[in-house]
């Protein structure tokens, strides 16, 4: 069916905001883009994009820009701040992850959205939506869609205004990321994770010149948190790194690792996308991935469905089970880095031991690997519906029962590397 007379307005001109608008439009949507900022700009950090998101940048044509100077990763690594490795994952033929800068992946985006002849409103912010699909604007105008999309953050003040909340949590961490200069020595292909209690540190390589770390500290921790960053405090932390410690910027780009779960994904002629719907920790790197997978399969639902309505809870029923999946096991990694019982020694080695038996578990690869390999709708323009009536979906047991695998796991009751 053609749809060159139906409309969208998406609030929030993000990663997924912006991929939505260059999909839409490319199939044929009249699409408008608003953005509350002056002007539209990307902190300069790094981002993992896994196998479903780069399948989602070439589904739209902006993956050759996006990737131009990433790194190609061959393994990621989680070791503790003696170096002692706790997981490794190498990529497979099964999969993929580059690293490019952050910047690079927005700017690809943009300029396809301005190919794809995408209308972008700048200083245009959205205080409301209205389920009969009206964007109302700070100014007092209001914009009449066939749909409207709520893109506009963690902290969405249009999901707000559908009552559409079930769970915001400001989380228990903070997170700084920063660009720092690449020197000869450091690795090329591997990025490596040190814990030492609830701080992390991540060493990602991003560019030939360029290397993105991210750090972690509890919320509460002023020195861990404290940005201008306390250099010292990070010397400390993680000594054997103080090479890397001492190229690390003054200012980076600090965020609340927060976490959100909805009631619903879509109320009438309104959507919700991205973080606003699922912000998750970024602990697996599968944030964009996901909204970029989800941003896929609402456009090409929308465009196959002649009723918006049906076709946004058909959407919600294919794309949430894996979304929460991913969502879920990134919250319960951040849990058992931030909230392991410390200072205790006899702890630190539960814990580490507790991560190199799960490692070695079917359940546990399949599980943290399960977002990354899956294949957006509409790649390679197949369609592959699931039998939704068979997907059975209620987020309260889903996620008890991952936690207890979790809980079993921790406790050591396995058996020839399967959980009992």
């Amino acid at each position: 069916m053609t749809n060159k007379k139906r409309s969208v307005e998406i609030a929030g001109a993000g990663l997924s905001g912006l991929a939505l608008a260059v999909r839409m439009a490319q199939l044929g949507w009249n699409v408008t883009l608003h953005e509350k900022n002056s002007d539209l700009r990307m902190f300069g950090a790094g981002i993992w994009l896994w196998g479903n998101g780069l399948k989602s940048l070439q589904m739209i044509g902006a993956y050759d820009e996006a990737v131009r100077r990433a790194k190609v990763i061959k393994e990621w690594r989680i070791a503790d701040q003696e170096g002692n490795i706790l997981m490794t994952r190498p990529m497979t033929s099964e999969d993929g992850l580059l690293l490019p800068p952050r910047a690079d992946l927005y700017q690809s985006l943009i300029n396809r959205a301005v190919a794809e002849g995408v209308e972008i409103c700048t200083s245009s912010t959205a205080v409301s939506v209205r389920q009969e699909g009206v964007l109302v604007l700070e100014s007092g105008k209001e914009r009449k869609a066939d749909l409207v999309v709520a893109a506009d953050g963690l902290y969405s003040r249009l999901r707000e205004s559908l009552y559409a909340t079930r769970v915001l949590d400001y989380g228990i961490e903070a997170g700084i990321r920063m660009l720092i200069k690449h020197k000869s020595g450091d690795p090329d292909d591997i990025i490596t994770e040190y814990w030492n209690g609830p701080w992390r540190l991540l060493y990602n390589p991003c560019t030939d010149g360029e290397n993105y770390i991210f750090l972690s500290a509890p919320i509460d921790d002023e020195r861990g948190r404290k940005i201008p960053i306390d250099r010292d405090f990070w010397r400390e932390t993680f000594p054997l790194q103080e090479d890397l410690v001492n190229r690390f910027q003054e200012d980076g780009r600090w965020d609340r690792i927060g976490y959100v779960r909805c009631r619903t994904w879509s109320d009438g002629n309104v959507a919700i996308l991205g973080d606003a719907a699922n912000g998750m920790p970024p602990n697996l790197g599968q944030a964009a991935n996901m909204a970029f997978t989800n941003a896929m399969a609402l456009a090409t639902i929308l465009t196959e469905e002649n009723d918006i309505q049906s076709a946004l809870k058909k959407w919600e029923l294919v794309a949430r089970p894996l979304t929460e999946h991913v969502q879920w096991w990134s919250y319960i990694y951040g849990y058992i880095v931030g909230r392991w019982p410390w200072p205790s020694e006899n702890m630190a080695m539960r814990r580490n031991d507790t991560i190199l038996t799960l490692a070695k578990t079917k359940w546990f690869e399949e599980g943290i690997n399960r977002g990354a390999r899956s294949i957006p709708l509409g790649f390679n323009g197949e369609i592959n519906y699931p039998n939704t009536d068979e997907i059975t979906y209620d987020v309260d047991n889903f996620e008890q029962g991952l936690l207890k695998e979790m809980v079993l796991s921790a406790m050591g009751r396995q058996n020839d590397g399967q959980l009992l």
